[in-house]
C-alpha cells in the first residue's frame, strides 16, 4: 500500500494546526473554532464542554469564560486540561493537552472590548455554571444592566478572563479507507521543541 500524498508531516505542528484549521474555516458551515476543553477536579472527575478558540500561536490556544464558573473553579484547582478539535467534513481532528495559564489583563480587555454590546451585557449579567430559579430571572438582570449603562460602555467583570493552554502534547488524526486512519503525535522536549511519532490507529 502506498503513502498517500497528503500524509500527515513530521512538522512544526502550529504550523501543520494553522494549514488544517484555515481548511476547516473554509469547510465548515458553523463555529470551525469549537472545541472540546476538558477539565478535571484534583481528584480526577473529568468534565467536558464545547469552547471556542479565540486565538492561537506558538504560545497556545486561547479561550475567554467566567473564572467563577464550574470550569474556571476547575481550572483553579487542577490547571491540567485538553482540548479537542473535530471537523467532520473534512473527516479530521486534532488533540491538545497541556497546561491553562490566566491571560492578562491587557488581552482579557480587549477580548470583552472586541464583543457585541449584546454578548458584553449577557456576560456581565450571569453568574454562570450557578443556579437559576427561572430564565427570566437572567434575562431581567440583562436588560437591567442595559439600562444602568445607558450608552457607556460595559465594563468587564472582574472574574471573566481568558485561559492559554500551553501544548505539552499535540495529536492529528485523519481519517482513512477502511478505517485505516493516519496519526501523529508530537510530544513538546524539555528545551521547548518537538519530536513526533506515528501512532497505531
Amino acid at each position: 500500500m502506498t503513502e498517500p500524498q497528503d500524509a500527515i508531516p513530521d512538522t512544526d505542528p502550529f504550523a501543520l494546526f494553522a494549514e488544517w484549521f484555515a481548511l476547516a474555516e473554509a469547510a465548515e458551515l458553523n463555529d470551525p473554532n469549537a472545541m472540546a476543553l476538558a477539565t478535571a477536579t484534583p481528584d480526577g472527575c473529568p468534565s467536558v464542554r464545547m469552547v471556542l478558540l479565540k486565538g492561537q500561536d506558538a504560545d497556545g490556544f486561547v479561550f475567554y469564560t467566567n473564572a467563577e464558573s464550574r470550569k474556571g473553579q476547575e481550572i483553579a484547582d487542577n490547571p491540567h486540561a485538553a482540548l479537542l478539535f473535530h471537523w467532520k467534513s473534512l473527516r479530521r481532528q486534532i488533540r491538545v493537552e497541556g497546561v491553562l495559564e490566566e491571560v492578562t489583563r491587557e488581552e482579557a480587555d480587549a477580548y470583552f472590548a472586541s464583543r457585541g454590546r449584546a454578548s458584553q451585557l449577557g456576560s456581565a449579567a450571569s453568574d454562570q455554571s450557578r443556579p437559576l430559579e427561572d430564565r427570566q430571572v437572567y434575562l431581567d438582570r440583562v436588560a437591567a444592566l442595559e439600562h444602568a449603562l445607558g450608552d457607556a460602555p460595559v465594563p468587564r467583570p472582574p472574574h471573566w478572563t481568558g485561559f492559554r493552554l500551553a501544548p505539552a502534547r499535540m495529536e492529528f488524526w485523519q481519517d482513512r479507507t477502511a478505517r485505516l486512519h493516519e496519526r501523529r503525535q508530537f510530544t513538546r522536549l524539555a528545551d521547548g521543541s518537538w519530536t513526533s511519532t506515528l501512532l497505531y490507529p
